[in-house]
């Protein structure tokens, strides 16, 4: 299934992409509590909701939605840094023993096809294409070996980073959450039709060109170490975000530096997944 978060008729919503329509599942489940992605994976329903869909004609046309971030209101977005080798040698640092993560709020995402907003105080907006996964089941502790059955699905992220003031600290978390800097979507992929996301391609492409390319058994920590890790700091809950890291070729390590400007279009593609598109467009004033 693809699952989304969306707007229509000014009422927002979630549901599912069938026929090249949205199945409004908040509509039809808001009687059993059920007005938003993440309430529906805190149900762990997915499984009636796959047989609601098969019966189900679509409410609105996909191209006539507003699309959300896929889970707007996640309990935690906890990103890794540093997480490809090719990344970590542009930056000029080394592979750490273990993941470094930090944060970023919910109001820092966008969702597919909305805007992305170049902050008014800074010039360095960069781009990040990664893989997002989401949590269906809560766990704390959770082995490696049984971390890929926490994950409802994936979705692509463009971790919009504003560099000078990622700089201003050792602290990453300045420049990684701005308000709608980043991009989460256009939908989640289930993780039945992904049973394996060590074997997907991500690409970064900056008005057509292609920024970033990669493989996701390149990652130096895989998801299921991440889920394992992330999980001895926090319990982890339906709707949480966990955003693995981006590949090398980021603006701020190009020679000179590339960064986004308002009018350029950004799109991060996973295969199997689809394309996240955004434009950029300057903060009003």
């Amino acid at each position: 299934m693809k699952l989304l978060s969306f707007i229509a008729d000014g009422r927002a919503s979630f549901g599912a992409v069938k026929d090249n329509g949205v199945v409004d599942l908040g509509a039809r489940m808001a009687g059993d509590g059920c007005t938003t992605l993440r309430q529906l994976l805190e149900t762990g329903r997915l499984a009636d909701t796959a047989k609601l869909i098969a019966s189900a004609k679509p409410d609105h046309p996909l191209d006539k939605i507003i699309f959300a971030p896929v889970i707007p209101d996640p309990g935690k977005i906890i990103c890794v840094g540093l997480n490809y080798r090719d990344h970590v040698a542009e930056t000029g640092r080394t592979v750490t023993e273990k993941p470094a993560l930090f944060a970023r709020f919910a109001c820092s995402q966008v969702g597919h096809l909305q805007p992305l907003v170049k902050p008014k105080v800074s010039d360095d907006f960069d781009f990040e294409g990664e893989l997002a996964l989401v949590i269906g089941k809560e766990g704390r502790h959770v082995s490696a070996s049984r971390a890929l059955d926490h994950i409802a699905g994936y979705a692509c992220y463009n971790e919009g980073s504003i560099r000078d003031w990622q700089r201003h600290t050792s602290q990453f978390l300045s420049g990684k959450t701005f308000a709608e800097s980043g991009s989460f979507g256009p939908w989640l992929v289930t993780a039945d039709e992904i049973p394996d996301p060590s074997k997907l391609t991500l690409q970064t492409r900056l008005n057509g060109t292609v920024m970033q390319k990669t493989t996701t058994d390149l990652l130096i920590t895989p998801i299921p170490e991440l889920i394992a890790y992330i999980s001895a700091i926090c319990p982890l809950a339906p709707g949480d975000v966990i955003v693995t890291g981006t590949p090398g070729g980021v603006g701020a390590k190009r020679t000179p530096p590339l960064w986004m400007r308002p009018g350029d279009i950004v799109e991060v593609e996973i295969s199997d997944i689809g394309i996240l598109r955004n434009k950029v467009i300057a903060e009003p004033a």
